[in-house]
């Protein structure tokens, strides 16, 4: 009997202790593709929150005058809808208090379902698609400008700058690749421009031979893509392959340092031009230099596309967090949708959808097999 009455107050302090610890762990998940062809352009974005949430720890991040520890929880959605969905529902079972991602606008609009119907906060750092701001979730955001303004940007260049008047459109299929097509196609109908050709193909085809023997019969100027970069860079490959001088033109999926790698001699000197939602001019840009080097001296690799933007899209979220005094999602969200942050990527706050206000684009060309910056429209 002595020993009963020595254990209980044990297991309630015990118990008590145990509170005290979760309440004390704030839980951030972080969702890409790890894993598959576009693997690369995920571990860019998870080495961005994971550098955010180091520094934040390392400066001792406290929530209403309490020192908390942020925890970054992250999984690998493969680019998978499916595998997406999964892992959405896998970190809402670990009662994550807000969630960094998806890469893909593929993935990320199954999960913000999943997310919404959880009431837990996503911000998305490259999702570009319009249809998952368009669905109304009052937790989902973005930090970058959508397709709708991408395509549109990208036709006017083409037509206004590389002087395009018969352009051939190829998408993967995919929600981001067909939908950032279609926004350049709805952006080209200008006069004396005409689409001469659409084809299809998938995020995981290798030969492209049909589609583009199809193409070179009609002698386009530009050929526009809709996809990622390991789909982008082969098909460069084969265009040169066939003979096919036309100019390449993609979104941001194919506006990667890996490009040039990926096609090979197929890149050309100025042939291909692209567009990466976001990006920085004036005195914006030694922030930007200045975090591309903390990276760098980090991981030992160059920022690969949207890293600076996880990075910021974390940021975000805890200071959300703290503007509220609470990282209970349903006190923080307010606090979110009236953000004022300024990132290394700019100053971020959201419309009433969930859009970044005034978002930047960067458009690119590639000179020596390098990217090199052309211009930051907004």
């Amino acid at each position: 009997m002595q020993f009963t009455t020595k254990l209980i107050p044990f297991a309630i302090a015990a118990a008590l202790a145990g509170s005290a610890c979760a309440q004390d762990i704030v839980k951030i998940g972080h969702v890409g593709p790890i894993s598959g062809p576009s693997a690369h352009l995920g571990k860019d974005n998870e080495n961005g929150a994971r550098m955010a949430i180091e520094e934040l720890n390392a400066k001792g991040f406290m929530i209403n005058g309490k020192k908390v520890t942020l925890q970054l929880l992250t999984e690998d959605d493969a680019a998978d809808p499916k595998q997406g969905t999964a892992v959405a529902q896998k970190l809402v079972d670990a009662k994550v208090n807000g969630v960094i991602g998806h890469l893909n606008s593929g993935t990320t609009v199954p999960a913000s379902r999943i997310y919404n119907n959880a009431g837990i906060p996503e911000i998305s750092p490259s999702t570009t698609t319009p249809q998952y701001t368009n669905q109304g979730f009052p937790g989902a955001f973005r930090v970058v400008a959508s397709d709708k303004k991408l395509g549109s940007t990208l036709a006017l260049y083409a037509a206004n700058t590389l002087k395009a008047k018969t352009i051939a459109v190829i998408d993967d299929r995919s929600a981001y690749g067909q939908g950032v097509a279609d926004e350049f196609v709805k952006g080209a109908k200008l006069p004396g421009v005409k689409i001469v050709g659409k084809e299809f193909t998938t995020p995981a085809a290798t030969d492209f031979t049909a589609i583009l023997t199809s193409i070179k019969a009609k002698k386009p100027d530009l050929i526009f893509f809709g996809g990622m970069d390991s789909v982008g860079g082969p098909m460069l490959k084969q265009m040169k392959a066939l003979g096919i001088d036309a100019k390449f033109m993609g979104g941001d999926g194919v506006c990667t340092e890996a490009l040039g790698r990926l096609a090979g001699d197929g890149l050309g000197e100025g042939k291909v031009t692209c567009a990466e939602a976001g990006g920085v001019k004036g005195d914006q840009e030694k922030a930007m230099a200045d975090f591309s080097a903390r990276f760098k001296k980090k991981y030992g690799v160059d920022v690969q596309l949207y890293a600076p933007y996880v990075y910021d899209a974390v940021m975000t979220m805890a200071t959300a967090m703290q503007n509220a005094k609470s990282a209970d999602p349903k006190v923080y969200l307010p606090a979110l949708k009236a953000i004022k942050y300024q990132g290394v990527t700019g100053l971020i706050q959201f419309d009433a959808k969930g859009d970044i206000k005034d978002g930047a684009l960067t458009l690119f060309t590639y000179q020596a097999g390098k990217k090199v910056k052309l211009d930051v429209v907004r």
